[in-house]
């Protein structure tokens, strides 16, 4: 698994020493481990480059890409699972066209409108959004979920019953629904 954290629209600032969207993604990779536990796993957590997407260079999208590639020299053709929150999410989903992605776990994704979905064929999608985010729109990742599933992708949205934006509110929740997605991805291997 590969976790990767959030960020912002724009910014080309390396990530600060403390990092509280990669902080947050800690809770989840924690929360995996112990839900986990005995399973020969690996978890990764990507950090960026850059804070932000950045336009059309889609910086985190590309560096997801870059740990794939190098994750696949170190360990060969293993099956790979993405797990992504907010600016992460939409890496998640833009690198899930990569040979060894199997699964893409998006946590409270930023899915603007026209967001591409022709590389998620044959991809599991699991889309979890609290419908009352502020920050990032619910509805356009239930678009998203819809166009994904149009070219094949079987994807999968799950309205989330709080939580906000950075999941800290019934965190539990979160965590559990994640780690019972993935368990379930992992025991059909």
């Amino acid at each position: 698994m590969v976790l990767l954290h959030g960020g912002r629209a724009d910014d080309l600032q390396p990530p600060p020493r403390l990092n509280l969207p990669a902080w947050r993604m800690r809770l989840v990779s924690a929360a995996l481990a112990r839900a986990l536990s005995g399973q020969p796993v690996l978890v990764a957590e990507l950090r960026y480059r850059h804070r932000g997407w950045n336009g059309a260079r889609a910086d985190a999208a590309q560096d997801a890409i870059a740990a794939l590639d190098r994750l696949r020299d170190h360990h060969g053709d293993i099956p790979v699972i993405l797990i992504g929150h907010s600016m992460g999410g939409r890496a998640a989903l833009r690198a899930a066209g990569h040979p060894s992605v199997r699964a893409v776990v998006a946590l409270a994704p930023w899915c603007p409108p026209g967001e591409p979905v022709g590389h998620l064929t044959g991809r599991e999608v699991y889309v979890l959004h609290d419908e009352k985010d502020r920050v990032t729109s619910a509805r356009q990742s239930w678009d998203f979920v819809r166009r994904a599933r149009a070219v094949g992708a079987s994807a999968v949205g799950i309205p989330m019953p709080g939580g906000g934006h950075a999941m800290l509110r019934r965190s539990g929740l979160w965590h559990r629904c994640t780690s019972e997605i993935v368990a379930r991805m992992l025991s059909r291997r």
